[in-house]
């Protein structure tokens, strides 16, 4: 993940904590829900390209290890 607006896996992640915490506990409006929901979404994703990306330098460097 190289896009520098985008928070740091461990950032994004303790976010979408509190996102499903917040949901758990209930007591907003439909409304405010859905914005959690959204935002929950895109918390994910950016978790899920962290993720991806360090999967992908690992499966490279084990690649280039087998060929050494």
């Amino acid at each position: 993940m190289t896009d520098p607006a985008s928070p740091s896996y461990e950032v994004a992640r303790d976010e979408l904590a509190e996102v499903v915490r917040k949901l758990e506990a209930g007591g907003v409006t439909l409304e405010e829900s859905l914005v959690l929901w959204e935002r929950g979404e895109e918390l994910a994703k950016i978790c899920q390209g962290w993720l991806d990306g360090a999967k992908a330098r690992l499966d490279a460097a084990l690649a280039e290890r087998q060929q050494s």
